[in-house]
Order: C-alpha cells, then sequence, then structure tokens
C-alpha cells in the first residue's frame, strides 16, 4: 500500500501497462510535460517521444489516430484533456471505434482508453464543467467507467488498457489531487460496484466525484439514526445490476444521485432498472438543465450538495 493521489495513481497504471506491454502508447495534447493535470508526468522521460506522443490541437486528428492505432495492433490511451474538448472528434468515437468490432465480424478490435475528464470544474463555466457519461452509456460498443478514488483509478484504468475495446474513461476534475491509499496489486473488475458502506433503510447509488458528497449525506443521516447503504457503481457500462437490485430488495427504497444534468441522466437507468425488477420506491437527484454558471453562486445551482441528498432521502423515509 502506498499513499498518492487521484493523478499518481493514473501514471503510475499506465507505465506499469508501458512496461508489461511495449504495445502501449499514448497520445494527446501536453502529455510530454506530464498532462495538465500530472496524470502522465514522467512517462515520456521514461518511455520516449515516440511511445509518449504529443500532438497537434485536433481531437478528430488525435482519436482518428488512435483507432487507426488500434486496428494496426497497438494499444492507445488518447488524451481528450477535458469530456467537453472530445466533442470535437464524437465521429470517430461513435461511428469508428464503437462500431469496428461488430461490422467486420470481430476482425478488427478496437482496444483503445478514451480519456475524458468529467464534472464541474471550479469557475470553467458552461464549456468545461459537463458530466456527459450518459452520451456514451447509450453508444453501443463502449465500455464506460467513472472512478471515484486513486485506488480505482489504478485498478480500473489498468483493468480499462487490459479489455481488449473501446473504454470511455471519464475522470473527475477536481479528483486528481484526491489522496488515497493504493494497492498496486488490487484487480479490478469492469461492471462491479463498491459497497462504500452498509446499511438497511435506503440505498444511495452514484458515482465519480458525487460518490464523496453521498457519503458525507451518509455520516449525517447515520447521525440521526439512519442507516444508508452507498454504492459506487465504478462502471457505468456495464453496470452492477446485480450489487443494486440485491441492496433494493434489502432497503425497498433506491435514491440516485449524479453530477450530471438529471434529465436523461444514467441515474433514470439505474431508477427504472430496479422499479421494474424490485417494485422498489425511487427517486433520483441531479443538476438542473441549465448550462454550468462562472460565478459561484450560479455554478452552485448545477451542483448536488450533500443537504439536498439528507433532505431527500428523510422525504423518501418520512
Amino acid at each position: 500500500m502506498a499513499l498518492m493521489t487521484y493523478a499518481e495513481a493514473a501514471a503510475l497504471a499506465v507505465a506499469h501497462e508501458m512496461e508489461a506491454d511495449a504495445n502501449v502508447v499514448v497520445i494527446g495534447e501536453d502529455v510530454g510535460r506530464g498532462g495538465i493535470f500530472g496524470q502522465y508526468q514522467g512517462l515520456q522521460e521514461r518511455f520516449g517521444g515516440d511511445r509518449v506522443i504529443d500532438t497537434p490541437i485536433s481531437e478528430a486528428a488525435i482519436l482518428g489516430a488512435g483507432v487507426g492505432m488500434a486496428l494496426a495492433g497497438l494499444r492507445p490511451v488518447i488524451e481528450m484533456r477535458v469530456v467537453d474538448f472530445a466533442l470535437c472528434g464524437m465521429d470517430e468515437i461513435v461511428n469508428q471505434a464503437a462500431k469496428n468490432r461488430f461490422m467486420f465480424g470481430g476482425q478488427g478490435r478496437v482496444p483503445m482508453v478514451v480519456r475524458m475528464p468529467i464534472g464541474i470544474w471550479d469557475s470553467s463555466a458552461a464549456q468545461h464543467s459537463q458530466s456527459l457519461e450518459s452520451w456514451f452509456a447509450h453508444l453501443p460498443g463502449v465500455v464506460v467507467v467513472c472512478p471515484a478514488t486513486p485506488q480505482d483509478n489504478y485498478s480500473m484504468l489498468r483493468a480499462a488498457l487490459a479489455s481488449g475495446d473501446p473504454v470511455v474513461y471519464m475522470e473527475h476534475k477536481t479528483l486528481w489531487g484526491l489522496s488515497g491509499e493504493v494497492n498496486t496489486a488490487e484487480k479490478a473488475v469492469l461492471g462491479q460496484a463498491r459497497t462504500v458502506r452498509a446499511g438497511s433503510a435506503l440505498t444511495l447509488v452514484s458515482w465519480s466525484k458525487q460518490v464523496q458528497v453521498c457519503a458525507d449525506a451518509c455520516e449525517q443521516l447515520a447521525i440521526e439514526g439512519i442507516a444508508v447503504e452507498l454504492i459506487d457503481l465504478r462502471s457505468i457500462w456495464p453496470w452492477d445490476r446485480d450489487a443494486v437490485l440485491a441492496s433494493c430488495r434489502k432497503t425497498g427504497k433506491l435514491l440516485v444521485v449524479h453530477e450530471a444534468v438529471q434529465a436523461a441522466g444514467f441515474g433514470a437507468e439505474v431508477a427504472a432498472t430496479a422499479a421494474e425488477a424490485v417494485g422498489c420506491k425511487v427517486k433520483r437527484l441531479g443538476a438542473p438543465r441549465i448550462p454550468v454558471g462562472y460565478a459561484p453562486v450560479l455554478e452552485a445551482q448545477s451542483r448536488v450538495a450533500a443537504a439536498d441528498i439528507t433532505a431527500a432521502a428523510r422525504a423518501m423515509l418520512a
């Protein structure tokens, strides 16, 4: 076990994969200097510019090159800086990477990891603060991952690179400095949730940074004698239906919380699945359908706070 940040854990995961397989390469803007969050720190010095490749400012070109590399037998880690910028290369993801294995009868594989940091980035406004995981969950052919801890950012990044399919890997923009214990021997399984805390009164499901906010809410509710079971999905697709449904059968109530806009968010999929399979009471919490504001008072309107979660939980239990 070693104490490291979310960013350091990611850099270590990539380094270990590059050591193990010469076909693992990194491409993107600013990766040579370590990435804008330090998530590639020291990799170009260690592995050289032929494997940690700085690119021009063109997301379409970066993703197109990455798809070609993957089809040619490499395993690229593709850096998009933030998910908002990845929108400039959507055709390469949606029509090329996601569909190749299906359209050509499995003759081609696209084993690439596209890193698209999500979430509200403090005082960064509408074009740098989006959470778009539900877009990619809707896209057949890709895996979608949203790690919430340094441990998961190490283990799940390695699992993503080993999966053999295109993975949309969505780290939160404000988690990079989060510190935690990391066991490099611990392996992750894509599609397997993590039970953060056990409880019997209510099932609370979340992912990414919002897991921390939910944990704070659970602490407050515990003081009031309310034992909430908190589940971190970790993978948006595939997602751990078995873990969620087992918890919902136990508690009879499900609250899904995410930072993304509530309308058509992935919380609706979780809630609908639980309602259909278990018949439990369900509720969702997400951001209003507004662009994220620049001013702190406006930005706050797009956040789901611990107080919002505790209030929703109390209402469900009333």
